[in-house]
């Protein structure tokens, strides 16, 4: 069957360009609400917990109000595991590992590799290679994200090379996490239980590395923040079943863009919402981004 026609048939949510603003646009909320618990004095590992933890929470029991069927074979429990420890748990704690070492600028920058590792790897996997529009897309996005990085922060203080290298493995693991996730996509899986079962495990892995580390110690300011988290608790409910729907439908490399979307998303709420002022070099960023993202809708919306 054609792929027009299948596409055609799709319900608006799951277009994979739009899918691909909704959840880079609830990515971008992250940025604001996490710097509004670190002000508060939150543990960054307690509050990457409490995303993980909330989310699988909430979205378990919806699932067990609708009685929904929860498969635990052998297949879903290993895509749980893998993708919990390659995309979420072990890039978390290296992200807060590197980022007193390399700066919050230079840290950012790490993400930016992720969709030019991704379409790498997809291409070395035998998955869909994206057309040349869709590469200007990630290539133009890439620089606008470089900006906004580099503007961001303190990307040029010297590091050691160990730390540089630690650091480089996030991008590397947050691409290999992203072909892993299609290439080991369970049969007739639920985006929502995949969600589900993926952060329970991640939130039990981040909560036994805040005991070890002693990042409990921040419950009460976390408990002093009670709107700031449900408000984190309820972009990542909505977000993470959208995620998995994006990776099914759109591909590894088109789902790596969303942190290039939230990016820029990250930069409009800090200087519409939060009173932030930024240099030029940012908004310059913030518009290849926007450039580049609309170069890969076009490419999805023709079908490339």
């Amino acid at each position: 069957m054609p792929r027009s026609a299948c596409q055609r048939r799709e319900p608006p949510s799951a277009f994979p360009a739009r899918l691909l603003l909704a959840v880079g646009t609830l990515l971008g909320l992250y940025f604001p609400l996490g710097k509004l618990a670190r002000l508060g004095g939150v543990p960054p590992l307690l509050w990457a917990a409490l995303i993980s933890l909330g989310a699988s929470a909430v979205l378990g029991a919806w699932l067990l109000l609708r009685r929904r069927a929860l498969v635990w074979d052998a297949q879903h429990l290993r895509y749980f595991v893998v993708t919990a420890l390659v995309s979420y748990a072990v890039p978390n704690v290296l992200v807060l590992s590197v980022i007193t070492h390399l700066g919050s600028g230079a840290t950012a920058m790490l993400f930016t590799l992720s969709p030019l590792l991704t379409a790498l790897l997809s291409a070395l996997a035998g998955l869909r290679a994206p057309a040349r529009l869709e590469y200007a897309g990630i290539a133009i996005g890439f620089a606008g994200a470089l900006l906004v990085a580099l503007a961001r922060g303190e990307a040029g203080r010297p590091a050691d090379w160990l730390w540089v290298g630690l650091g480089l493995l996030v991008p590397v693991l947050l691409a290999i996490g992203n072909v892993y996730r299609s290439l080991d996509w369970p049969p007739r899986a639920d985006p929502t239980w995949l969600a589900v079962g993926s952060h329970g495990v991640a939130a039990a892995l981040l909560l036994a590395a805040g005991a070890v580390t002693g990042a409990f110690s921040g419950l009460p300011a976390l408990a002093a923040l009670p709107g700031i988290s449900a408000l984190q608790v309820a972009a990542a409910v909505a977000m993470f079943p959208l995620f998995f729907r994006l990776q099914h439908a759109g591909g590894p490399v088109l789902l790596s863009q969303i942190g290039t979307v939230s990016a820029g998303v990250g930069v409009l709420i800090g200087a519409g919402l939060m009173g932030e002022r930024y240099p030029a070099q940012v908004w310059w960023g913030t518009g290849l981004i926007a450039v580049g993202i609309g170069l890969t809708v076009q490419a999805r919306r023709r079908g490339d």
